[in-house]
């Protein structure tokens, strides 16, 4: 099973660090790879909230990656599944602050193929590998 985590340490606090994540219209402010995105249903940040993206796929065309926000608790974690597109990942966003004000950030994806798409494993995982390490521009982007 095709799995990836990153970790960063940002110094902002636990509630701006979430508020962030939790409204999906920042992901192109730090994820390369969404080319559009928007708010298809439910409320903004909150459980049951579907976010439609268009993101960059193999050989330069878009594919559709939407998710719906399956567990949302403040300033602590953010649950996530992708429920359109070729792979269906899910993700979690884990927040815990630091001693000096800031936050503890690890997001970590999983995803189980099924039929076809396991052939596919090592595209997967190398695309999932990139997703999580673009915490670091996250962290540049909330730094700032």
């Amino acid at each position: 099973m095709p799995a990836a985590e990153n970790s960063v340490t940002i110094r902002r606090t636990p509630e701006d660090v979430y508020a962030f994540l939790a409204d999906g219209l920042n992901n192109k402010l730090w994820r390369p790879s969404v080319k559009a995105v928007s708010l298809a249903s439910g409320t903004a940040g909150e459980v049951g909230a579907v976010y439609a993206q268009r993101l960059a796929g193999p050989g330069g065309r878009e594919i559709d990656g939407d998710y719906r926000i399956v567990e949302a608790t403040p300033s602590a974690s953010l649950r996530f599944e992708v429920v359109a597109g070729p792979a269906r990942p899910s993700g979690t966003f884990t927040l815990r602050p630091t001693d000096d004000g800031g936050t503890a950030l690890s997001f970590g994806l999983a995803y189980e193929p099924k039929g076809f798409m396991k052939l596919m494993g090592g595209m997967i995982q190398k695309t999932m590998d990139s997703e999580v390490k673009q915490l670091d521009t996250l962290k540049s982007v909330l730094e700032q």
